[in-house]
């Protein structure tokens, strides 16, 4: 997926499951066809569009922000000339754009720009919690500066996918299946026997 397409369809990732999002995204490309439109759309007739996806008004709000944000910096609706920035040059650009915070621009340097990230969603945030790998009091921004050290800038897309296959499957918010956990005997989650068996 380009980076710009990329950064819509982060926006509508947040705060929801991929299923919602994925919907979201699926109706507003069948009702915006190009980016021009979706730049032009009204707000209301955009967020009815992606009501599935939850937030719908901040989220039509954010991306109509965002776009015409991209236009008015660069005179057209591309991220393309990101590919030939560096990383933080790469996450300085996309920080002036209001809503678009540390995960979703981790996500468009990884996933749309094969540049090292390691964006840290719900699971990978629960997980590496529980793991004791980020310090409990840490927030979003620390994890992802913490998962970054820790790891291979070559494994950041496989330990992102695997963590968060593994918050999903396993290391669940409300009912974690620790019985089943291959990481039970590293694991420094207070609560971890209590959800042993």
């Amino acid at each position: 997926m380009d980076p710009l397409s990329t950064l819509v369809h982060t926006i509508l990732s947040q705060n929801t499951t991929d299923i919602t999002s994925d919907r979201a995204w699926k109706a507003l490309r069948r009702k915006y066809r190009t980016m021009e439109s979706l730049a032009r759309a009204d707000r209301d007739e955009l967020a009815e569009t992606i009501r599935m996806g939850g937030l719908a008004d901040i989220k039509a709000g954010r991306i109509i922000q965002a776009l015409n944000d991209i236009r008015e910096l660069t005179g057209r609706l591309s991220l393309d000339f990101l590919r030939d920035m560096d990383e933080q040059e790469v996450d300085r650009w996309l920080s002036q754009l209001k809503g678009v915070g540390p995960k979703t621009r981790a996500i468009v340097l990884l996933f749309s720009l094969d540049k090292t990230a390691f964006p840290v969603d719900t699971h990978i945030f629960r997980v590496t919690k529980r793991l004791g790998l980020v310090s409990p009091s840490a927030d979003r921004e620390e994890a992802q500066e913490k998962m970054a050290e820790l790891s291979k800038p070559v494994d950041y897309f496989s330990y992102h996918v695997n963590i968060i296959e593994h918050g999903r499957k396993v290391c669940s918010a409300r009912r974690p299946k620790c019985y089943q956990c291959l990481l039970y005997d590293v694991c420094n989650w207070s609560e971890k026997k209590e959800h042993r068996e």
